[in-house]
């Protein structure tokens, strides 16, 4: 008798039998005492360490080799379903769990283009290895569920050169806790200053400063704080103390000062010494105006003897026009005023508009939480009502969320479009949540110019739904970490978002402002980048963050205000040059941290010391570089020099990196010799001059880097003016090596 053949499905059902009732024979044969596996805090965040799920390999949107989890595990159900059902299931094998192509693949026992990811021995191997011999049970409603994880230590003062171990504690839902360091994902956010391995042994360098560690298991995050002080040992740490404290006789109640000196004492950093006046004037014209001082300007500056001229300068400078004209430049990039894309005929009329307001807005000294309501809550026409230009770039439901939280609450939430943030507690349902604020915003009227309606009309609608991605569910207005908005049938969910963002317990409005301001004045935000905010991505003086925005709110959203207490601050006026006791520091502000001057504010620098203005086209004559209306102005020279698209709300954008193009452009600008051979131009009038070459040079220096020669520049100028027969193109030359100087590119 011959056996009967077997179809292909029933050999399956076989094999999957055989698999099962094997998988029931090795669960049996575990001891009473082997600990259960469960899937969603075991398997997965081991899955997660080895980077099985990251947005590399098996996490990204397409998977990898018809492979698919979800990115970093967030969703625990699916990516069981694609280990133990997908592709009949050969994944895993019961009955011998050691020859399961999960752990074949993972030990490269077969071919993986992962490579190897885990070894034999390791205790990662052995928890997978028990979930498949224990019939890799599926995750279930009363499984322990991870509440918290704990990191020790949690913050620590650590010498340069040392190491430090952390530890991971996993506490779930059923009362259990476990040591979970060899499990749990590291990052360093200072990686210079000290790194972490995959086993949370954290090693720091030869560089002092602050380092934050952040430690991740499931969905929760930890992070570990340490301070690697400038000050070697109790000697250096001594002196440097007695240094700070015949400073802190010095400073005056200023409570940013304080906190400044605080941190100081804490790293063992000795500032460097305050910046002389010739200094500070340049410094503070140019962060509040934009703008180089002229001559006489200087020499009245030089001549003031009061104490506080500094205090009255920033207040003179405030009052002036292109305080606002500057400012209005960083509000129109970070508002995306964007002209590029449809005709600049057609929409430059928009984007003048939207400018005016905002120089109008800043001139006014608008408190902050209006202007920002304003641009919100913006309905009607650019004609009516200007702010509205801003529903004109950003109109669809991802540049909402994207440019609201980045632009106005410091919080880069672009991940949670599609993904649990990685690194931060934002889901998908926070940032549709956001989304649905904006949901109603309708548009009507106008007409199509190429890609974007330019001449609309924004109005609300009487209704419009969010449905959540991932669960279908609709989801009502709500703000970043806070309830569902109360709204009736006719509220604007944005008035409610515009109210939310103005409160005193804001955690993230004010902050976001002052940082902001903070980083424009000194260089580098107390988070930073300015606008990503996160745990694990700390300020480096908390205390001075909180006081800033704390007094920004108590004076009613004062700009104004808030620019006088920072270029107030003692920060602020130190000197650039690093010295021995706080060379290396870039987070402390123990000095002022030099910069390139952006590229408007570098073009019209030498327009005005060459007193020759830059003809823009399609613009009225004489418009500097910080007034033009948008960026879609044609300017060879601020494309080279950094100027942003203005396509995202991230400040990031305006490149300020030194380029080969940019020396390339200084050497051969047409603009430039224009200007250096007009005949009305400073070069034609220095070169008809009578007067002797040591006025001269001292002239150019004080025209072109806002204080005069030192005796060897001076000596060096007059002799080379008195060296070349040509007077005129030797005045244009002695200008332009002037001008192409990092002193002058650089604010410092």
């Amino acid at each position: 008798m011959t056996r009967p053949k077997q179809t292909a499905w029933q050999l399956q059902v076989l094999l999957v039998v055989c698999m099962t009732f094997s998988g029931f024979l090795v669960q049996a044969a575990e001891t009473p005492d082997s600990p259960v596996v469960h899937f969603g805090t075991d398997v997965v965040p081991i899955l997660t360490k080895l980077g099985c799920n990251s947005g590399g390999c098996h996490g990204k949107a397409t998977g990898q080799n018809g492979f698919k989890l979800s990115l970093f595990g967030f969703e625990p159900d699916v990516d069981y379903q694609a280990l133990v059902n997908e592709a009949s299931g050969r994944r895993l094998f019961p009955g011998a769990p050691d020859r399961s192509l999960l752990l074949l693949k993972a030990t490269a026992r077969v071919p993986h283009s992962g490579g190897r990811r885990v070894e034999e021995s390791s205790d990662d191997y052995r928890i997978l290895r028990d979930w498949i011999a224990q019939g890799a049970l599926a995750p279930r409603e009363d499984d322990p569920r991870l509440i918290r994880i704990e990191l020790e230590p949690r913050e620590l003062i650590l010498r340069t050169d040392s190491s430090e171990q952390l530890r991971v504690t996993a506490f779930f839902s059923d009362g259990t806790s476990r040591d979970v360091t060899r499990q749990a994902v590291y990052q360093s956010n200072e990686p210079g200053i000290a790194a972490v391995d995959g086993e949370g042994l954290v090693t720091t360098s030869s560089q002092h400063g602050l380092v934050s560690v952040m430690a991740r298991f499931g969905e929760q995050i930890a992070s570990f704080h340490a301070a690697v002080p400038f000050a070697e040992d109790e000697t250096q740490m001594a002196a440097v103390q007695a240094q700070l404290d015949t400073l802190d006789r010095q400073l005056g109640d200023s409570s940013v000062d304080r906190l400044l000196l605080r941190q100081w004492r804490r790293l063992g950093v000795v500032p460097s010494a305050p910046a002389d006046d010739a200094t500070f004037l340049r410094r503070v014209t140019i962060d509040i105006c934009g703008t180089l001082p002229t001559s006489d300007e200087i020499a009245e500056y030089l001549a003031d003897t009061r104490s506080d001229k500094r205090s009255h300068l920033i207040e003179r400078l405030l009052d002036r026009p292109e305080y606002a004209s500057y400012f209005t430049l960083k509000w129109a990039d970070i508002l995306q005023n964007r002209g590029a894309g449809y005709s600049t005929s057609k929409q430059r009329a928009g984007t003048t508009l939207f400018a005016a307001w905002i120089r109008d807005s800043i001139a006014a000294n608008k408190p902050y939480d209006q202007f920002v309501s304003e641009i919100l809550t913006a309905s009607g026409s650019q004609n009516e009502n200007p702010p509205a230009i801003w529903y004109r770039t950003v109109r669809k439901s991802p540049e909402y969320v994207e440019s609201v939280a980045q632009a106005f609450l410091g919080v880069r939430i672009q991940c949670a479009q599609c993904h649990h943030h990685p690194t931060e507690r934002w889901s998908q349902a926070d940032y549709f949540g956001l989304a649905a604020v904006f949901s109603r915003v309708g548009r009507k009227g106008g007409f199509a110019d190429a890609e974007v309606p330019t001449d609309e009309i924004i109005y609300l609608k009487d209704r419009g739904d969010v449905v959540h991605p991932r669960t279908g569910d609709v989801l009502r207005p709500r703000p970043l970490g806070g309830a569902e908005f109360s709204l009736g049938l006719h509220d604007d969910p944005r008035r409610s978002l515009a109210r939310w963002m103005a409160s005193p317990d804001n955690p993230f409005f004010a902050r976001t402002m002052v940082n902001r301001m903070w980083a424009h004045f000194l260089g580098r935000g107390i988070v930073h980048p300015i606008d990503d905010a996160r745990n694990t991505n700390p300020p480096s003086n908390p205390e001075l963050l909180d006081a800033l925005a704390e007094d920004f709110i108590a004076s009613g959203y004062d700009v104004k205000h808030l620019i006088q207490v920072i270029a107030g601050s003692y920060a602020y006026g130190l000197e650039s040059a690093p010295h021995s006791g706080n060379a290396g520091d870039t987070q402390m502000f123990a000095r002022f941290y030099p910069r390139r001057l952006t590229g408007e504010v570098l073009l019209d620098g030498i327009s005005q010391v060459l007193d020759v203005p830059t003809e823009f086209a399609g613009v009225a004559a004489g418009t500097r570089a910080i007034e033009l209306p948008d960026e879609n102005v044609a300017a060879h020279f601020l494309d080279v020099f950094g100027r942003p698209a203005r396509m995202s709300a991230c400040e990031c954008e305006r490149v300020d990196a030194p380029a080969l193009t940019q020396a390339l452009e200084l050497v051969n600008s047409a603009e430039i010799q224009r200007k250096l051979v007009a005949k009305t131009g400073y070069a034609e009038q220095l070169s008809t001059s009578d007067r002797p070459h040591a006025d001269l040079a001292t002239e150019v220096f004080l025209c072109v880097l806002a204080r005069a020669p030192r005796p060897e520049e001076l000596q060096a100028a007059v002799d080379f003016l008195a060296s070349e027969p040509d007077r005129a193109e030797a005045c244009r030359s002695l200008l332009w090596s002037l001008l192409a100087t990092n002193e002058f590119l650089f604010n410092h």
